[in-house]
């Protein structure tokens, strides 16, 4: 077993819910819930010191957007979980659909094992 970040992003807050409520059933123990701003960038002024560029950047087209995030130890678990995710989203390759990604998590404090229940 190993330890994995699983990430989702969406701007979509009906889909994210109903994520979380699979994501659960799949055996994930605790999510954590951020809200963001997302839009494109494009810049093509190259020379701008950095605080213009931000600034170009959070002042053009945002959305509001969702990260939904869970440390998993369980790799059964991790594949359920993206399952359904890929199940109620799709491909995440449709316009707008959101990202999603794992990252394999080396060390992590304060995350707890719960006591998983009997399936």
């Amino acid at each position: 077993m190993s330890l994995n970040l699983l990430a989702l992003v969406t701007d979509d807050l009906d889909r994210c819910a109903t994520v979380l409520d699979a994501w659960q059933e799949a055996g994930v123990s605790g999510v954590t819930m951020l809200g963001a701003v997302g839009g494109r960038y494009a810049s093509t002024h190259d020379d701008w010191p950095l605080m213009v560029s931000l600034r170009a950047m959070l002042g053009g087209s945002q959305t509001p957007n969702h990260i939904v995030f869970a440390l998993i130890d369980d790799d059964i678990v991790l594949e359920r979980a993206t399952r359904a995710a890929l199940d109620i989203v799709g491909d995440f390759q449709a316009p707008n659909s959101g990202i999603m990604f794992v990252v394999p998590v080396s060390r992590a404090w304060g995350a707890r094992k719960k006591p998983r229940p009997e399936p």
